[in-house]
């Protein structure tokens, strides 16, 4: 068996390690490159993400300078388990009608909760069956009274929401206090 054997001039010698290396360098180059692509790819993906979630924050905020809510704790408006205004809800009223009865373009949503107890026999006897019934007494007496003392009749509603949308748990005095209440929205420019 014979040897061949390979001579290699200088100049080969140095030309095979620099070959090598150009040849690496196109490797990385690619891989660097194939990783800068996929980040660019999530980088776009990210600011479309971003600007989706802008625009949502942006509408959502247009509609709360749209929206201003007044909430008064029933138990200041009405005497416990009735729904004519007392007094001091007649004042409280009063205020807030001062407010509210310059507004032409806007709406106006009287919102009357309860807390979970079941409704008594004075207002059973009183045609009053449920907490929605009594929501909606108490929300409507609220509506006259803004109507009467100058609230344009045409922009504003009543609606009983009984004890649905609970702000605090039943379970506790301080819980089932806040959680009788009327919201009065209003919804628009507010001119």
């Amino acid at each position: 068996m014979t040897t061949a054997k390979i001579w290699l001039r200088p100049a080969a010698i140095l030309a095979l390690p620099l070959c090598a290396l150009v040849l690496s360098g196109c490797v990385v180059s690619q891989s660097t490159y194939d990783q800068s692509q996929a980040n660019l790819q999530q980088a776009q993906a990210n600011n479309q993400r971003l600007q989706a979630e802008n625009a949502s924050l942006k509408t959502q905020i247009a509609q709360d300078q749209e929206q201003h809510m007044f909430t008064v704790a029933a138990d200041v408006l009405f005497p416990s388990g009735g729904f004519e205004i007392s007094a001091n809800g007649h004042a409280m009223i009063d205020d807030i009608a001062g407010k509210l009865k310059t507004l032409r373009n806007s709406k106006i949503v009287v919102y009357g909760y309860t807390d979970n107890a079941k409704v008594g026999a004075a207002l059973r006897k009183a045609g009053v069956k449920t907490n929605v019934d009594l929501s909606s007494r108490r929300a409507d007496a609220v509506v006259n009274l803004l109507v009467t003392d100058g609230v344009n009749p045409n922009i504003i509603s009543a609606k009983g929401r009984g004890d649905t949308h609970p702000v605090a748990p039943n379970t506790t005095a301080e819980g089932r206090s806040q959680n009788r209440r009327i919201e009065i929205a209003v919804e628009g420019p507010g001119n």
